[in-house]
């Protein structure tokens, strides 16, 4: 038994399900602990789900597709009483008064080289495990999040030949980086499995939106901006600064995939000075609906799904114009929010060798028509809550919030409004605003979250979450 703080988990096989199709692997580790040092042992495979081995070699799950069955529970996970409607705004915390004006350290210092201050500074063992109630739910969101990825990295490799990722300008050597981003999923799926402890949830099978390699790539791309952005939202939240430390070891990793599969989907790399950070509601509302089930007794998470804002003129980043994306939706590969641009387009980009307009996979492109700009009209349509959505469509869609006033901008430092314009049953429209965070960074750019409100309420990054009970609708805009 090993005595280190990180652990290699076996590879076990989920128990049946008695569902209409298989489960992919699941990774548990075999025993825990409430210390920081968290042992586990190699089991041996047992009898369980097959995988499906294809031409090139590429292993995925067997089954990925919608679920038919009916739910046994309904709902997010629920506490044994809810204190109040809401959470509300609280002046200043009295203690945040440090203010340094001669440059130099100002109190004792511990050690030598040891400022005063900061947290878990003290020399006491760190404990790598959730300490609350917060801290537990989040990690379990999060662990959602890498079981995708794990599942959703292996698929594409496994669904797609050779041939058509050639078409898709991916070479061997672009099939060999993403299989090794899959396999950092393994890592990181162990790792906040053992700081949950024996209530992780487990890996479920999955419903994908996409048919195309190029399609592929840019719901990855989508999908790993969310995952990221959900953590940047709640780490400094985070009771245990020791989960913090690792979760933000791993999330680093994640930023660094998000970049590389906008590269592969022909977008520039980098297009905003800083990463936005989400409440985790956003990232569950947006990773839900591409759970089909999980296994008999998964963890249920507490999270809100809000319902889904469709944006109706998402600008389809395959287009050689963007702006000339349909009005009606139709370029979206599907109804759920994180869909990809469509890519079976005659007007297609893709291989077009042409400087300002091309957007095959490279290291960068500079664009000589911007995906959005400011003051360009953006169409929406958005869902009544009520909705099943997630594993097994046993989570319902809801909103606390009165009729929509505002859209909210969500990116980089900000949150920004633009007042809503309604022309119909659950549609509407606004105008992409225009706004800076520092110099020449304009606000609104990449991958990000827009939402419906009902009140233009000022938050900031650490707070954005008491957005949430104004929040009408969530999506996700394709801004650059």
């Amino acid at each position: 038994m090993s005595n280190s703080i990180f652990v290699a988990a076996a590879l076990l096989l989920a128990p049946a399900l008695g569902a209409p199709a298989p489960a992919p692997y699941v990774t548990q580790p075999a025993s825990f602990g409430p210390d920081s040092q968290i042992s586990a042992s190699v089991q041996p495979s047992t009898t369980g789900y097959r995988v499906e081995v294809v031409e090139n070699g590429y292993t995925s799950a067997t089954y990925h597709g919608p679920y038919t069955g009916t739910p046994t529970t309904i709902g997010a996970a629920q506490g044994p009483t809810t204190l109040a409607a809401s959470i509300p705004t609280q002046p200043l915390n009295p203690t945040a008064t440090y203010y340094n004006t001669k440059g130099v350290p100002l109190n004792p210092m511990p050690a030598p080289y040891t400022p005063a201050g900061g947290l878990g500074t003290n020399g006491s063992l760190p404990r790598y495990m959730v300490e609350s109630d917060f801290d537990f739910e989040s990690i379990a969101l999060g662990l959602y999040q890498e079981w995708i990825e794990l599942d959703l990295f292996h698929d594409g490799l496994a669904r797609f030949t050779d041939e058509e990722f050639a078409a898709a300008g991916l070479d061997s050597e672009a099939r060999s980086l993403i299989e090794f981003m899959a396999d950092q999923e393994t890592g990181h799926s162990t790792l906040l499995t053992n700081m949950l402890g024996e209530r992780a949830p487990k890996q479920c099978v999955y419903d994908y939106p996409y048919t195309t390699v190029r399609e592929w790539i840019d719901f990855m791309q989508r999908l790993t901006r969310f995952g990221e952005s959900g953590v940047w939202g709640f780490i400094n939240h985070l009771d245990s600064r020791e989960v913090g430390q690792l979760l933000a070891q791993s999330i680093a990793t994640e930023a660094r995939q998000q970049q590389i599969f906008r590269q592969m989907s022909g977008l520039t790399p980098m297009d905003v000075w800083f990463e936005n950070g989400w409440p985790q509601s956003w990232s569950w509302t947006m990773l839900a609906p591409y759970i089909s089930y999980c296994p008999e007794n998964t963890t249920r998470l507490a999270w809100q799904n809000f319902p889904t804002l469709h944006i109706l003129n998402n600008a389809n980043i395959n287009r050689y114009s963007p702006n000339d994306t349909a009005q009606d939706g139709s370029e979206n590969a599907g109804r759920r929010i994180a869909d990809p641009s469509v890519s079976n387009i005659t007007a297609s980009c893709e291989r077009l060798n042409v400087t300002g307009y091309g957007c095959g996979p490279s290291i960068a492109h500079n664009k000589s028509e911007p995906l959005s700009f400011p003051g360009k009209k953006v169409l929406f349509q958005w869902d009544a809550p009520g909705q099943a959505v997630g594993p097994n469509n046993s989570y319902v869609t809801a909103t606390s919030a009165g009729a929509p006033k505002f859209v909210g901008w969500s990116q980089q430092l900000n949150l920004t409004y633009s007042p809503l314009t309604v022309t119909g049953n659950n549609t509407g429209y606004t105008y992409q605003p225009e706004g800076f965070v520092y110099g020449n960074d304009g606000i609104i750019n990449g991958t990000m979250a827009v939402m419906l409100t009902d009140l233009d309420l000022f938050v900031t990054p650490f707070n954005t979450s008491m957005l949430n009970p104004h929040i009408v609708a969530l999506g996700m805009y394709q801004a650059g």
